[in-house]
């Protein structure tokens, strides 16, 4: 990537920086979304969403079943309430 190319595609994140740096706390002024209840972490067992996600990619790498569908159906769901 050249420097004219560089010029062309990162102009808003110079743009982010500028206005994190006149910014007296360092943030930018518009910071984006916030969280809420319903987007708050859903509280969980660290262990068992390792040992998803390792199936997960395992599945995805070796093409056979690595169990990783009753993984996920051990994780706590946010759109079910139960």
């Amino acid at each position: 990537m050249d420097k004219t190319e560089t010029k062309k595609t990162q102009p808003e994140v110079l743009a982010k920086f500028g206005e994190a740096a006149r910014d007296m706390d360092g943030n930018p002024h518009k910071p984006g979304l916030r969280a809420s209840d319903e987007t708050a972490a859903v509280a969980m067992d660290p262990k068992l969403k390792q040992d998803a996600a390792t199936k997960v990619l395992r599945e995805g790498v070796f093409k056979r079943d690595e169990g990783a569908e009753e993984a996920i159906d051990k994780l706590p769901d946010r759109i079910l309430k139960k």
